[in-house]
């Protein structure tokens, strides 16, 4: 590894730790709640603790002077919930888009089994080859997803990660299995650090104990969107989530330190 792709690595995590937040979602959504006020969320969730944030790269500007000397990372693809079909991801960007919009990694999504995937794995060893060439880090959004793919399946999610790294991601992103003992199998199939997507928004102890789920089976964090950039406190719960990834903390400690009821 040279020495700028690790320096950039860290920049997006804290000692192989990952706390990162997507908020690419106003492509795919629109201005949702947590997302016009941009500039907000991202003080907000940086404060809370967030390692990185990560945006398409059109409202980079509005990310920097926000992010409080966080990482940031540009994603390179996406599709709307309102076109044909959101499962088909198209190009939004180029490396050399990210690094001028200062990213300090790149990320791209991957539907591994639908009828996407040899258009979308072509897309990916390309932006891995490319990123390369600059030490900048690639983190694949690899999810299992497609006809007849159970997205919640350890061997399915396990192929998924395995795939990303084959062609030459850093850090993969992934769906959780649903337990930390079955999440284990995930965690095996790579070398590479694996964070958990978030999911649909729950309670905050739902939210926590998916969190502490997941470490507890190997993940070396997560990659949370709107159950972070949508809560109604987006530091509070940043800072809950940061406490187990970071300090290993249990769900009532993490709900304790954020200022969270702790009641079932």
């Amino acid at each position: 590894m040279t020495a700028g792709k690790r320096a950039r690595l860290d920049r997006i995590g804290t000692e192989g730790r990952f706390l990162i937040v997507p908020m690419d979602h106003g492509l795919t959504l629109g201005a949702v709640k947590g997302l016009k006020d941009l500039e907000g969320t991202v003080d907000a969730i940086t404060r809370g603790g967030a390692d990185s944030v990560l945006t398409q790269r059109g409202v980079a500007e509005r990310v920097h002077p926000n992010k409080n000397d966080k990482g940031y990372i540009v994603h390179l693809n996406g599709s709307t919930d309102i076109g044909p079909d959101e499962n088909d991801k198209r190009m939004t960007g180029t490396v050399e888009d990210a690094i001028r919009a200062g990213a300090d990694a790149v990320s791209f999504h991957m539907n591994v089994g639908s009828d996407y995937e040899p258009h979308q794995l072509t897309k990916l060893a390309e932006v891995t080859s490319q990123a390369h060439q600059y030490g900048l880090p690639v983190l694949a959004m690899n999810y299992a997803r497609g006809p007849g793919v159970d997205s919640t399946d350890p061997e399915a999610l396990g192929h998924a990660v395995r795939l990303a790294e084959e062609v030459g991601a850093d850090v993969v992103k992934t769906g959780y299995s649903g337990d930390g003992d079955s999440f284990q199998h995930v965690v095996e199939s790579t070398s590479k650090p694996v964070v958990i997507a978030g999911g649909s928004k729950g309670s905050n102890r739902d939210t926590l104990e998916m969190v502490r789920g997941a470490v507890d089976g190997g993940a070396a964090g997560v990659s949370m969107g709107r159950s972070i950039f949508q809560h109604d406190d987006p530091e509070a719960i940043t800072s809950a989530v940061s406490a187990i990834v970071h300090d290993d903390a249990g769900v009532d400690e993490a709900l304790e330190l954020a200022g969270f009821s702790i009641e079932a």
